[in-house]
């Protein structure tokens, strides 16, 4: 069956502007439907619509589309559609893995008979390779210069293969290092809102902007009203190559605002609120979309911090319908203004527009909640989890309980004779300073979530020159570091006055990217580490980023909490987290005079003055004009012209990949697995952190006996994300997180029990162990399993570890999704059952029967684990999936697919 006309083309109409016609489908005339359907969905509907060819995208995929209502239960009622995003993006780290996938695929069909030409992405992708470095240099006003030095140095090997790659393949364009956070770049340059198109006959084609990207907070973009989600770098690598997406089609959760933030809240505090009241509704794999009176209120950059948290309160994406603050904010970061008008009339014709304050307007949704904007007050979150919100008010006596708590998400069990515990070091400045439970070594004004809004960005720099003018200062041995995420927010700092007073407080720029929020933030003092670790003492970072994991953001800050750029500041100052900032003075004046927070708050509106005057569309044209140059370095970076890359054995950084060889061009055969072996046996929320290889190499790790081996220092063993592009270090560093609790072993971290020997080895070498005796590894796990980022590594470690099935309570959306994609297949026990249930205690032989053809998404499948027999639900919740699983994985059928 081939592609054929598209059925609705009798719906495509035109208007024209200066000459040049614009083409477009009306929506609004296909059924009278579509007046209801939220404004997320039409999203999805234009997509069918205009890519139906009953082939790729059935007639039926529109209707079902279009028959979206309330009443649309998942699980009850699943309903499958196809989609095909405008875009895709993908982040330095998860991007390499796909270029290096792309070389492999061209060998693989070159080995195959096939032109391997013909492996180019057909869909757009844009490639932000984000400066994402260890800040070794923190508090030193070279750092910046010193951490982009030491980039290029670490990664130039890197640097030079996706440079190749973009030569290489086509509709790619890269965007150099050093140019920011690819979420913020996707705001401020990429995002098109709608897409312009040549057409054959000299006209434009007229269609929504949409994306996918490998990064879960790809949702960032929602606040520009562009749908977009973050999936596996598998699944995108898919999309590149011109597949749809299938997915079920969601539920639709109305979120309203209503009211106004009181004039001393961030919008990081409401995010904050929002992500907890969300993650306790449940809106695991749902849409949620904001609507009512008081988003209007709210500026895009807010819109987009509440929407980047995405991943955190769990749903698929939380949209922002376009409205004139969206135009607006386009014109403000430098979108021309023919642009907007074109994209006003096309938004107007078919109904995508959005007044936020005109009930008539507002859709029907699966379920409305409301929040009162008055209501939110200033937040954190920690110390382990994100959307577990703490009240400013509240940390002193929060924090307390959580020293004393059994261990857990909100619990350390600290002994009661352990909590007044303390430690004493000397400096370089020859004082004595002294840590206890709850100092602060960590502050980091950082991550994509925050550093995309002036308003708070702007705030902590007034805050911060509030407080040096106070005469206030932060501890010398705090780890303090500003990572902006555009040039443009460097700029603005700058033309505000504000830089020399962050500077003062140990706020130096030291780059721009992912850094301590994924885990780059450097190593802190030995002393300091020292001192923690003798005295076990459970120290905190406080850091504006997304995610505090336990283990993500340093081995030596137990404690980590999610905090508004001025809380940030403010928490340093303090030197601890537990302060009560209504009673408690941050320190005295030159007049002996207490200072207390409310002292050098700035409000929402002294910021908004701030912000107006100096965050202007010249800026994002200059920062922006010249992106893809590149530094110097950069562009002086000599590649060669070749269409297949040439693989270097002794590499440590780009490595061939082995996922298919012993490839066919037939179909595998299917077979049960039999006798399998449990390589781990987890518990409840085991995020991707867990599993991906992520942050620094151990000195002790398998990764780092593997470089040693190999002549390299630990040094310069440089950080997982680096070499991501070697699977044999990503092996290695696959479940090597020091948090992990696997329950066949006594103590946390990455150990395993090589069960028929009883020996007790870290987790790749038992591994080994277990492929070199020919056995199939499986995982049996609680809940949630793959939450966090969506990280292609994530399923491809465990791929390559051997592990053919997981068992699991409940998955991730985008990690199950990267299971199938590489071949794994996702079991979920039975609702009320699980491991603890089933008396399964992980040193059992595994047999999972599959029959040889007619698998169905959702059967029951039987696993009997000796002698114990039970089923288990089978995840593949697609016939696609089915189809990728029975290939070996979505690459392998791409490669089957382009050779036939």
């Amino acid at each position: 069956m081939s592609a054929g006309a598209n059925p609705f083309a009798q719906f495509e109409k035109s208007f024209s502007q200066a000459g040049t016609t614009y083409k477009y489908f009306d929506l609004v005339s296909i059924d009278s439907k579509y007046d209801n359907l939220p404004y997320s969905i039409r999203v999805l509907l234009e997509s069918a619509v205009r890519n139906c060819d009953n082939f790729h995208i059935l007639e039926k995929d529109v209707q079902s589309i279009l028959g979206w209502s309330p009443a649309l239960k998942q699980g009850s009622n699943d309903v499958e559609v196809s989609f095909k995003p405008a875009r895709v993006i993908l982040q330095d780290f998860t991007g390499v893995p796909a270029v290096v996938d792309f070389a492999a695929m061209r060998d693989a069909v070159l080995d195959l008979g096939g032109n391997p030409e013909k492996i180019n992405p057909i869909c757009p992708a844009d490639l932000v390779i984000d400066h994402s470095v260890q800040v070794d240099f923190a508090r030193v006003p070279d750092a910046l210069a010193k951490n982009q030095t030491l980039e290029f140095e670490r990664n130039k090997e890197r640097f030079t293969f996706l440079k190749w790659g973009a030569k290489a393949f086509n509709n790619m364009l890269i965007v150099p290092p050093g140019s920011g956070i690819v979420h913020q770049v996707n705001l401020e340059y990429l995002a098109r809102v709608v897409f312009e198109n040549d057409a054959a006959d000299g006209s434009k084609i007229l269609y929504p902007d949409s994306v996918v990207g490998t990064d879960s907070h790809t949702t960032m973009i929602n606040g520009l009203g562009v749908l977009g989600w973050g999936v596996g770098g598998i699944e995108a690598e898919a999309v590149m190559l011109g597949q749809s997406i299938s997915m079920l089609l969601p539920e639709v959760i109305g979120y309203k605002l209503v009211g106004k933030l009181s004039p001393l809240v961030t919008s990081t505090d409401l995010v904050l609120t929002i992500t907890k009241h969300l993650r306790q509704l449940g809106v695991v794999g749902k849409f949620v979309e904001f609507y009512g009176p008081g988003v209007a209120e709210l500026s895009i950059a807010d819109r987009a911090t509440i929407s980047n948290m995405c991943p955190e309160y769990g749903a698929t994406v939380g949209y922002f319908p376009i409205d004139e603050n969206t135009l607006g904010y386009m014109k403000q970061t430098n979108r021309s203004e023919k642009k907007i008008d074109i994209i006003r009339e096309y938004l107007k014709a078919t109904q995508q527009l959005r007044n936020y304050a005109d009930e008539s307007q507002d859709p029907k949704f699966t379920q409305s909640i409301t929040l009162d904007l008055s209501t939110v007050v200033t937040s954190v979150s920690g110390p382990k989890r994100p959307h577990d919100r703490v009240s400013v008010s509240d940390m002193p006596q929060d924090f307390k309980s959580c020293l004393s708590s059994p261990v857990g998400f909100k619990g350390f069990a600290i002994a009661p004779e352990a909590r007044a515990a303390f430690g004493e070091f000397q400096w370089d400045d020859g004082k004595t300073y002294k840590l206890q439970h709850g100092s602060v070594v960590i502050a980091a004004i950082t991550s994509c979530t925050n550093t995309s809004n002036p308003s708070v960005m702007l705030g902590a720099g007034l805050l911060a020159k509030n407080a040096v003018e106070k005469g206030l200062s932060i501890l010398p041995y705090i780890k303090t570091s500003l990572s902006p995420g555009s040039g443009v927010v460097t700029y603005y700092l700058k033309e505000s006055g504000v830089i020399p007073y962050l500077e003062k407080l140990g706020f130096d720029i030291v780059g721009y990217g992912c850094m301590t929020c994924i885990g780059n933030s450097g190593p802190l003092d030995e002393n300091v580490m020292n001192t923690i670790e003798k005295n076990s003492l459970v120290c905190a970072g406080v850091l504006s980023g997304n995610r505090n994991f336990e283990g993500r953001i340093h081995p030596n800050t137990r404690a980590n909490y999610l905090a508004s750029p001025l809380l940030v500041i403010a928490y340093a100052i303090a030197g601890r987290v537990d302060i009560d900032f209504e009673k408690e003075p941050l320190g005295v004046d030159a007049n002996g005079k207490n200072v207390f927070l409310r002292d050098i708050w700035p409000t929402r509106t002294e910021i908004q003055e701030v912000e107006n005057k100096h965050v202007i569309p010249a800026m994002f044209q200059e920062v922006y004009s010249k992106i893809e140059l590149g530094s110097q370095d950069w562009q002086t970076l000599q590649v060669s012209d070749g269409k297949l890359f040439s693989w270097s054995d002794d590499s440590t950084y780009i490595k061939r990949p082995p996922f298919f060889e012993g490839m066919t061009r037939d179909l595998p055969k299917q077979q049960s697995i039999q006798k399998a072996r449990c390589l781990l046996f987890l518990g409840d929320s085991v995020t991707t952190d867990h599993i991906s290889p992520a942050g620094s190499i151990a000195r002790n790790s398998p990764a780092a006996r593997f470089l040693s081996d190999r002549s390299i220092t630990p040094r310069d063993f440089n950080s997982y994300g680096s070499r991501r592009g070697n699977d044999a270090i990503m092996s290695r560093g696959t479940f090597a997180n020091i948090r992990l609790v696997n329950k066949l072993v006594t103590k946390t971290g990455p150990r395993t029990v090589h069960i028929p020997s009883q020996e007790e080895l870290d987790i790749f070498d038992a591994a080994e162990r277990y492929r070199e005796e020919g056995t199939p590894l499986v995982l049996v796990v609680g809940k949630d399993y793959g939450s966090g980022s969506s990280r292609d590594w994530a399923a491809k470690g465990p791929f390559l570890l051997g592990v053919k099935a997981v068992i699991a309570e409940s998955y991730e959306r985008i990690h199950r999704s990267n299971l199938v994609g590489m071949g794994i297949i996702p079991l979920q026990f039975l609702p009320g059952q699980n491991a603890e249930t089933l008396n399964l205690n992980g040193r059992e032989l595994y047999n999972i029967a599959l029959p040889e053809s007619g698998l169905k998404p959702g059967q029951k499948v039987q696993v009997e684990a000796d002698g114990n027999v039970f089923e288990t639900i089978l995840r593949f919740d697609t016939e696609v999936d089915i189809t990728y699983y029975r290939n070996g994985g979505i690459l392998n059928y791409m490669i089957r697919k382009m050779l036939s």
